[in-house]
């Protein structure tokens, strides 16, 4: 039986297989670029008995008697991609991309054949992107860097110890997978407790939590599991080490932890926690500029959907998961469809700070193209904290029909010039929107609903001293806050490195969850008309207004 290249593609993504390489998505490009990346099959559609079946014997269930719109189908291929590979780009390649905007022959963009980019300004950031990429792919160095093991070992020992122990041959490197072991986030907010004034029921603690989980994330297996257990009296579900088939690596890392015990099925809180930029390969994902686009969704952030779990064949409703090589999306969700059945009552709290953020925002959208209603149905928020823009306006508004829709879901935290959530760019050149209202917190702690941060790409002249003075003013607070506020607030002699940084570079310190975790302890939220504020950081601090079921 003579089988098309077609056939057999999309065999194998209803099968929810990965196709071989010699069927990778750059090779059927190359084949004559007619057939799409695939999202995933409609569930009615689901073969029978597929994974044993040869694609000669494939049998598919009797046709569905519901007639499914043409758009959900036409929802299931990427229309639409550009794609950089900056490891196959050659220095002639990139030459060419500056000279002419016909990139359908430069072999290491992955784009439809045809393709045409005009712009000189869109060729110039798309050159920036993949020579960046490059640089830092090229120093890159898988693993604990010497610079977190120095750190730690300073933070058990003092210098005169450390060079008696070196010269003696007494000299013990800290362990990175040990509980004790700490990432550059955990030296620069210290804090590992749950604010004891902040009560399950209060408004704020859903985003507290979501915040501290966040800041967690950043640590290993075993701090995790220490802290979730020990200082948080919760339930640690999972740690997840998460492949990603571009860079080839493990990028991406999550946990998963719940109020109570879940295999009594008594949890009615699951908190899913996404980890921010971490190395050298996380910072490809936030600077690589590739997208896709779904017809019916919008465009999409080609970084963060790789790091979410986008294979090199697609994204498919199902796959055959290789334990050695997990992808992100498919083990998280596979994990939430047992605790939450298993669970009836429990609700899901997705968080994430920067890329975190970003994968936290994707998640329930992909979730929504592979027909997971009912885990969605079942999230009680998605908070991120200093969140990139992940799409353009029209996926953005299909995840507000997702998330805040009958009731508001999605909660995007930004405080005062925090430069990430201002990238990609928006406008004309980039297409990157922000979605759904922006919780707003300036360098005072004071909130403000709207919709977009102002300043939104950084770079406005009118905001040029404003960063400066806010910056001064942010180094200056660091040393009395601890004062005023209480202990809990004193800033780390590295978070105070930060601050001064921010006098050559405002927006950076911001960054840091430091911040963040203030605003869900200290913040107010005015509304966007008020002009009559709280006393700022010296007053006593009013009761966190922060939302959590709008």
């Amino acid at each position: 039986m003579a089988l098309s290249l077609e056939t057999v593609v999309g065999a194998r993504f209803l099968c929810g297989q990965r196709l071989p390489p010699a069927l990778s998505a750059t090779r059927l490009q190359r084949l004559g670029r007619s057939s799409h990346l695939k999202l995933g099959a409609p569930r009615v559609h689901r073969p029978i008995a597929c994974a044993n079946a040869g694609v000669d014997t494939l049998v598919l269930p009797p046709p569905p008697t519901e007639k499914i719109p043409a758009e959900m189908l036409h929802m299931n291929t990427f229309s639409n991609y550009l794609v950089l590979k900056p490891e196959e780009t050659t220095n002639e390649e990139l030459f060419r991309l500056l000279r002419d905007g016909d990139i359908g022959h430069i072999d290491s963009i992955g784009c439809p054949d045809g393709t045409v980019v005009d712009d000189d300004k869109r060729r110039m950031l798309i050159f920036i992107s993949i020579v960046l990429q490059k640089i830092i792919l090229s120093v890159a160095q898988p693993g604990t860097s010497s610079m977190m093991v120095l750190m730690n070992l300073l933070a058990e020992n003092d210098l005169p110890k450390i060079i008696w122990d070196y010269f003696t041959g007494q000299l013990k490197l800290p362990d990175p997978n040990s509980m004790d072991f700490k990432s550059p986030f955990a030296f620069i907010d210290t804090r590992v407790k749950l604010e004891q004034n902040i009560k399950p029921g209060d408004s704020a603690y859903y985003a507290h939590l979501s915040i501290m989980a966040a800041k967690l994330s950043y640590e290993n297996e075993a701090r995790i599991r220490s802290i979730v257990r020990g200082y948080w009296d919760m339930e640690f579900l999972g740690f997840f080490n998460c492949w990603d088939d571009f860079q080839d690596s493990f990028c991406t890392q999550a946990f998963m932890m719940s109020d109570k015990p879940v295999e009594s099925g008594e949890a009615e809180l699951v908190v899913v926690a996404f980890r921010g930029t971490d190395d050298a390969y996380d910072a490809c994902t936030d600077i690589d500029f590739s997208w896709y686009e779904i017809p019916g969704v919008g465009k999409v952030h080609g970084g963060f959907m790789k790091a979410l779990g986008l294979q090199k064949e697609g994204l498919p409703e199902e796959i055959v998961q290789d334990p050695q090589t997990p992808f992100a999306y498919y083990v998280i969700r596979e994990r939430l469809r047992m605790i939450l059945k298993k669970n009836p009552n429990a609700k899901l709290v997705v968080t994430g700070h920067s890329l975190g953020g970003a994968l936290s925002a994707l998640f329930p959208i992909v979730l929504k193209l592979h027909g997971e209603d009912w885990i969605i149905e079942r999230i009680q928020g998605v908070y991120t904290f200093g969140q990139p823009r992940v799409g353009d306006r029209q996926l953005g508004e299909f995840a507000e029909n997702i998330l805040d829709s009958p009731k508001r879901r999605y909660f995007r935290f930004v405080y005062s010039n925090d430069l990430v959530p201002r990238v990609p760019f928006d406008d004309n050149t980039w297409l990157f929107k922000h979605f759904g209202k922006c919780l707003y917190y300036d360098s005072m702690y004071r909130g403000q609903e709207v919709h977009e941060e102002p300043n939104q790409n950084y770079f406005g002249v009118e905001y040029s001293i404003p960063k400066y003075m806010d910056a001064m003013w942010e180094l200056g607070q660091s040393f009395v806050i601890g004062h005023v506020r209480g202990p809990e607030f004193h800033e780390s002699p590295m978070m105070r490195m930060m601050r001064m940084m921010g006098l050559m570079i405002p927006g950076l310190p911001c960054h840091s969850p430091q911040d963040y975790n203030n605003i869900t302890r200290l913040g107010t939220l005015m509304d966007a008309a008020t002009t009559e504020t709280s006393d700022g950081m010296l007053g006593t601090p009013p009761t966190p207004t922060l939302i959590s079921d709008c």
